[in-house]
């Protein structure tokens, strides 16, 4: 799966985002259990100063396995013994982290704390009463303060952000002298957008292009979230914008660049380790992911993306070079 279907989640509402990667393939948490029974007791130990056994988990799709290898290979040069577990969804890692079976996940800040809103306050609270917006800061508060009574604690978020993000073509930008969403509205230009189909109601979509940049949508072309077809419709020249996200790896092969989002219409869906926090709360712990948050930066990301899904490395050997590259193991 592909980490444009995660982002879904944040843009295309509720539905969409409790079960944005529920498609995704991983092992089954009852082995997690068995296998890795330990890491209750083992992170505990972590929690006390110990460096037990630490469980990384993993959604589905690259850039979260890709991050899971990054967290558990600088904690493993930290001292800690670290293993890593894919896990199909949100849904079903999220309780698993609560209960201690993972310890560890590479998260997004406003999707995660929208994920909560709607656990604690009911279905309708993202809708109702939001607690995610553009301003980072607040975003990894408004999670810190769900997350806290489930035992679950946000690390700082840094610098890297897979949001949802807009694209056109260069020639297309070249010839309407575009850089940002506000230049797109400023040129009066009608676009069709390649999209999901929800595109069209949601918030952070359709109807936040026209009432944010004033962009004047001429329709939706439902071909998904950042897929190969998409883009291909906005190359062809069938459409002239493509729902994407800020770390698609493989924009420049279709002749597509990202327009800015000047005025943060956008959430903030930075990235953040969220620990559980009696069983990996050691001070080590969250000092090795903060030197680790602190160097990753959404172009990182990308070519990271990049390596895995167009270059065919394993997560694990792109996560050791990225991490020697910036002298991050010892």
């Amino acid at each position: 799966m592909s980490k444009t279907s995660r982002i879904a989640g944040a843009v295309l509402g509720v539905a969409a985002l409790t079960g944005s990667l529920a498609a995704c393939g991983g092992e089954s948490l009852e082995k997690e259990k068995d296998s890795g029974s330990a890491s209750a007791g083992a992170g505990a130990g972590a929690g006390a100063g110990k460096k037990g056994p630490l469980v990384i988990g993993a959604a589905g799709f690259t850039e979260s396995q890709v991050l899971a290898e990054l967290y558990a290979q600088i904690l493993k040069d930290a001292g800690y013994a670290t293993s890593v577990t894919t896990v199909k969804n949100r849904e079903l890692y999220e309780p698993a982290l609560e209960k201690g079976e993972i310890d560890v996940v590479p998260e997004y800040a406003a999707t995660l704390a929208e994920f909560l809103n709607a656990k604690v306050n009911g279905p309708k609270a993202p809708e109702e009463k939001p607690v995610a917006s553009s301003d980072a800061a607040a975003t990894v508060a408004a999670l810190e303060k769900l997350g806290t009574p489930l035992g679950l604690k946000a690390l700082p978020a840094g610098e890297a952000v897979d949001q949802n993000a807009f694209a056109v073509t260069k020639e297309f930008a070249e010839k309407n002298k575009l850089k940002t969403l506000s230049d797109l509205g400023r040129s009066k230009v009608k676009v069709k957008i390649a999209a999901g189909d929800e595109c069209e109601i949601r918030p952070f979509c359709a109807p936040g292009l026209k009432k944010t940049y004033g962009i004047d949508v001429a329709g939706i072309d439902p071909k998904g979230v950042g897929t190969p077809q998409a883009k291909q419709a906005v190359k062809d020249g069938d459409d002239q914008l493509v729902l994407t996200t800020t770390t698609d790896a493989t924009l420049e092969s279709f002749g597509l660049v990202l327009l800015e989002d000047d005025k943060k219409l956008q959430n903030a869906d930075n990235v953040l380790p969220v620990l559980n926090a009696e069983d990996a709360g050691a001070p080590g712990i969250a000092e090795a992911l903060g030197r680790l948050t602190k160097a990753l930066t959404t172009e990182d990301l990308v070519e990271l993306n990049r390596k895995v899904d167009a270059e065919r490395a394993k997560p694990a050997e792109a996560a050791k070079a990225y991490l020697e590259s910036k002298g991050l193991l010892k």
